[in-house]
């Protein structure tokens, strides 16, 4: 049996008993190692198996070796496994194995519905998530996501807006929205979900241009009818003129 855990932001607070539940009954368990330590030692009896960013593949095969050794495996990604985890490569990969192993994905609280209850209501009418993250999606593509998004006047939820190696991804997914969205358009942002130094903030699209974010921060861009309500971010979804 593999189950593939969505463990939300890390803390067992935000994690569904469905995922305590897998994590508890497994006898080993594989992941990220960052995603590992975010467990802090909470299932130390548990043989724990772990390889460095950029190795998922090698993460999924492992999964399906322990497993053909009668294992019970939790394969543990952050948020939920079956947006930007690897619920999709698990299913890829079966075939190879001869599709006698049981799979089950386990969601988990993902950082657009997370950061979303922080910030207020932003996400309450149509939305779409869009990573940038140029790994393994082309930034050309990505563009083409944006300026969609904007055109159908989606909230957008941005996952993945800068790293090391793209510190100014933001900026330029900001500059494409400026071609067809307003400077004042509402927008806001949280660091840290769920974990110490949690931060949330409010600002207009231009101010979030010029904004510096990292890799654990998930940015939310209004639609033409969101707006502030205090300190907080609101799209609504039209039932006061029902």
């Amino acid at each position: 049996m593999i189950s593939i855990v969505g463990i939300g932001p890390g803390s067992e607070s935000m994690m569904t008993h469905e995922a305590i539940e897998a994590l508890e009954r497994a006898d080993v368990i594989i992941g990220y190692t960052v995603y590992i330590d975010l467990l802090n030692g909470r299932y130390a009896d548990k043989e724990v198996l772990s390889t460095p960013m950029t190795q998922e593949a090698e993460r999924c095969r492992m999964c399906f070796e322990q497993a053909a050794k009668g294992k019970d495996v939790a394969l543990i990604c952050s948020g939920d496994a079956g947006i930007y985890g690897l619920a999709s490569l698990m299913f890829e990969f079966a075939g190879e194995y001869g599709d006698k192993t049981d799979i089950c994905v386990i969601p988990g609280v993902t950082a657009a519905s997370s950061g979303a209850a922080l910030l207020g209501a932003p996400l309450n009418h149509d939305f779409c998530v869009i990573s940038l993250s140029d790994r393994l999606t082309s930034w050309e593509v990505i563009e083409k996501r944006l300026r969609a998004a904007a055109a159908g006047d989606f909230v957008i939820a941005i996952y993945n807006p800068s790293s090391r190696g793209r510190q100014h991804y933001l900026r330029r997914a900001c500059d494409i929205l400026l071609e067809s969205l307003e400077a004042d358009r509402i927008c806001g942002y949280v660091r840290n979900i769920g974990r110490k130094g949690t931060e949330r903030s409010l600002c207009t699209l231009a101010e979030l241009r010029d904004t510096q974010v990292d890799m654990f921060t998930t940015v939310f861009i209004g639609n033409s009818q969101s707006k502030a309500i205090g300190d907080r971010l609101v799209t609504p979804r039209g039932y006061r003129g029902i």
